[in-house]
């Protein structure tokens, strides 16, 4: 592309400072270095974890920081060493890297990686400078993805090609909220064939728990929320039923003993309430 090598000025949502809101900004954007691939973000989901940010209970972000981590895209450049992608690829990035190389990776549970936050916040790049600046002052990145910018810059170990037919409005969803809860059933809980599902709560995250259980094979996945216009597409997607708490005058854990007469096999709390997780 022409912008190749060159600082590009974009529009990105920076996060000034604790508890402040977001504000549109004109960022430039550093070309990649070794290693780094620069994307033409296309598409982004919000999550929970973006607003954590801004209340500041994400733990060991910096600011001002650029959020997101929900995005996909098009390689619009690459830094070299870059193998895995090339200019013109639809990609997704990756808030837990797979490096491909620490013991981790060379195992089976690559989402412990051992370049990913748990170990090295992610506020800067690798070599501990930023590609983002606004107004003069450096920028951090956030999980290395910040995809609330028109275009970021992210490690190699990030980023992972996909489909050139993928929409990629869709997909950007795989990069956190669809794949936790797909993650939760299958990964997780490793729901069983035949097996009886409960779900509490029916956002994306839910949503995407509901089509893990379908996947792995339980034959009744019932959902629970106190929104019913989520029921349509929470069946749509796999649910054999759907439950408002509001409706019952028990609790909805007697509800649906009377429904199992056991109780259920899996049960996914999707809302992060602890009302809901210690059953009142």
């Amino acid at each position: 592309m022409g912008t190749s090598g060159k600082i590009i000025k974009c529009r990105a949502a920076v996060a000034w400072e604790i508890d402040k809101p977001l504000s549109i900004e004109e960022v430039e954007v550093a070309p990649p270095k070794s290693h780094e691939v620069r994307v033409k973000i296309i598409a982004t989901g919000i999550c929970g974890t973006d607003e954590h940010v801004l209340t500041g209970s994400f733990p060991k972000v910096e600011y001002p920081v650029i959020p997101g981590h929900e995005g996909a895209g098009i390689v619009e450049s690459i830094g070299e060493g870059v193998t895995c992608v090339k200019p013109g690829d639809k990609v997704i990035p990756l808030c837990l890297p797979q490096c491909g190389e620490c013991s981790s990776c060379l195992k089976w549970n690559t989402n412990c990686c051992l370049k990913t936050h748990l170990c090295n916040p992610q506020n800067l790049m690798p070599d501990k400078t930023s590609r983002f600046t606004c107004k003069g002052k450096k920028i951090h990145h956030f999980l290395w993805i910040s995809t609330f910018s028109e275009y970021t810059v992210m490690p190699d170990s990030t980023v992972v090609r996909i489909d050139d037919a993928a929409p990629l409005d869709k997909v950007c969803l795989f990069g956190c909220g669809f794949s936790t809860g797909y993650g939760a059933a299958i990964n997780t809980a490793q729901v069983t064939p035949g097996s009886t599902c409960a779900i509490f709560g029916l956002g994306g995250v839910g949503l995407s728990v509901v089509m893990g259980c379908q996947a792995a094979g339980a034959s009744r996945i019932i959902g629970i929320d106190i929104n019913k216009e989520k029921f349509e597409k929470a069946k749509e997607l796999g649910a054999t039923e759907c439950l408002d708490p509001k409706d019952y005058k028990k609790s909805i854990q007697e509800v649906l003993i009377d429904m199992t007469g056991h109780g259920v096999d899996f049960a996914f709390e999707v809302v992060g309430c602890l009302e809901t997780l210690d059953g009142r």
